[in-house]
């Protein structure tokens, strides 16, 4: 005799994927109290919120080492430019006191102990040298003696005699070349270029005032 179900097809594959079904939620729910009981789960959270503050901390440090050494290099760079300026500026105060020094030794030769405040216009210190072929220099000092002489405007002019190619030789700048407008006292240098084949032995210096009278001469020998 063979006894025979009397489900239906579909209700036998129902209840057999609800046995299935019962079967992985239990597996699964058995997993996750394994772990839990072990403590797995709660471990790892705990160790990446760990993690996550020691990058947060590190990253923080990184910013504050980079500011600190920016702040320090842009330090480092201004004291370097200050140092640099310092430098220049000392170089400049040289100059200028060595400057100082020579106008000061030049005006001690030249002032005499007793000048004549009646002297007038008068040309002190001249000298020239032939610095380099073709290349004459000079300076002198114009002097008004006296502390209420009226101011001096005129101009002067530079002679030049010698020898050329064993020739005698003269040269004279073009009247009006140098203007002059002094009170007291005026410093005055130049260069002249010459031929360079001239032999240079006497400069003279005249100065005239605006009519063209003559107010003072002088002359060195080279």
């Amino acid at each position: 005799m063979v006894v025979r179900s009397h489900l239906p097809w579909p209700l036998r594959w129902a209840a057999g994927a609800l046995m299935f079904g019962f079967s992985a939620a239990l597996a699964l729910w058995a997993f996750e109290f394994g772990r839990d009981i072990a403590g797995l789960d709660r471990s790892a959270k705990s160790e990446l919120a760990d993690l996550r503050v020691e990058v947060a901390r590190l990253r923080e440090e990184r910013e504050r080492a980079l500011s600190t050494a920016n702040i320090a290099e842009s330090l480092l760079k201004t004291e370097k430019a200050a140092q640099e300026t310092l430098v220049q500026n000392l170089r400049r105060l040289e100059a200028e006191n060595d400057g100082l020094k020579n106008n000061l030794g030049f005006f001690e030769k030249l002032l005499p102990a007793n000048a004549n405040p009646n002297a007038g216009l008068v040309i002190r210190g001249l000298q020239a040298e032939m610095k380099t072929a073709g290349s004459l220099k000079y300076q002198m000092l114009l002097m008004q003696p006296g502390k209420a002489a009226p101011e001096f405007a005129g101009r002067y002019e530079v002679t030049l005699t010698g020898t050329l190619d064993g020739k005698p030789w003269n040269w004279a700048q073009p009247s009006g070349t140098h203007p002059l407008q002094l009170k007291q006292y005026l410093r005055v240098e130049g260069t002249i270029d010459c031929p360079t084949t001239a032999v240079v032995q006497t400069m003279s210096v005249k100065v005239t005032d605006k009519s063209g009278a003559t107010k003072a001469i002088e002359t060195v020998k080279l």
